[in-house]
């Protein structure tokens, strides 16, 4: 077993964040780090503190993350250090498939599990990967826009980090049914899962002129900015047919008071990704590949499904 003190010198040499600081007693005691690339995406901080939350349920493990404030050098340096502290197990949450391959091959080669939780990478060296179907996200969201519009309109496509793997599978599932109707025309702007950024581009939309009739955001938090910006604009939200992903609290609400359509559900995993860490620390066996269900969420079943947050 590896072990790693809790100390002032361990924080600033790895910048984290810590969920908990307990003294490590003698005996068996894990160390599980999570190496996240943003915490201040909603969805991403929600996932680091479901984690932190489920490692807290056993007295015998220590958690600790990192945040990389979306700087994939960074991000990459975190696990190095983690690697070398000698923690028990990682969860890692990326930003860039195929940048952090290095950083996690040299963890996994050096005998840390290494889970890697809702965004791909470009190596299959690593101990798991817990995902949700981001093609059958996008496909959801494309087939009910599509029978909502009758097959005619204009659609707003809100994509999330280009370099991330969920972002293009999402849009090659929607994609893939826009291209069923040609009395469809599909608009993209990038907003990077944030709030902020699907704020400003939409902005620059209706600056530029351009109307829709309907909305699919790759996140409830950009579609939360897109509704700010309605509404600065005198445009009824709810005359729009708009679908996100996640399901929030947030997005709870906007549909139950009819400001937002739906949401296709993208559960956060890091219950699955601590729970998955302590059975290959117990010695046993785990999927390579674990897939989280998702489901669409509107009026007709708003109140029977929990939000993720």
């Amino acid at each position: 077993m590896r072990q790693i003190a809790c100390s002032l010198a361990l924080l600033l040499l790895l910048g984290l964040a810590m969920a908990h600081c307990p003294v490590v007693a003698a005996g068996h005691r894990w160390v599980i780090a999570f190496a996240q690339d943003e915490m201040k995406n909603d969805f991403r901080k929600a996932q680091v503190y479901e984690a932190r939350d489920e490692a807290g349920r056993h007295p015998n493990v220590e958690f600790v993350y990192t945040n990389a404030e979306g700087q994939t050098s960074l991000l990459i340096r975190q696990i190095e250090r983690l690697t070398r502290q000698g923690v028990d197990a990682l969860i890692v949450g990326t930003n860039d498939r195929r940048a952090v391959v290095p950083a996690i091959i040299d963890a996994y080669r050096a005998g840390v599990p290494v889970i890697i939780l809702d965004r791909g990478v470009d190596t299959t060296d690593y101990t798991s990967f817990i995902n949700s179907d981001n093609i059958l996200i996008g496909t959801i969201g494309g087939e009910y826009i599509a029978e909502r519009l009758g097959g005619k309109g204009t659609v707003l496509l809100f994509e999330g980090l280009p370099a991330a793997d969920v972002t293009e599978l999402r849009s090659q599932g929607f994609l893939e049914v826009m291209a069923r109707y040609p009395g469809i025309r599909v608009i993209r702007r990038t907003g990077n899962y944030l709030r902020k950024d699907a704020l400003i581009e939409m902005e620059k939309l209706l600056d530029a002129g351009e109307g829709v009739d309907a909305i699919f955001s790759e996140s409830d938090s950009m579609l939360s900015g897109v509704r700010m910006v309605l509404r600065h604009r005198a445009i009824d939200p709810g005359s729009l047919i708009t679908v996100g992903c996640d399901y929030t609290s947030e997005a709870r609400e906007a549909i139950r008071n009819g400001t937002q359509t739906g949401s296709v559900l993208f559960p956060l995993g890091g219950t699955q990704a601590v729970d998955v860490a302590l059975r290959v620390l117990a010695g046993e066996e785990v999927a390579k590949h674990i897939v989280i269900p998702v489901e669409l969420v509107t009026r007709e079943n708003v109140d029977r499904v929990e939000p993720i947050f």
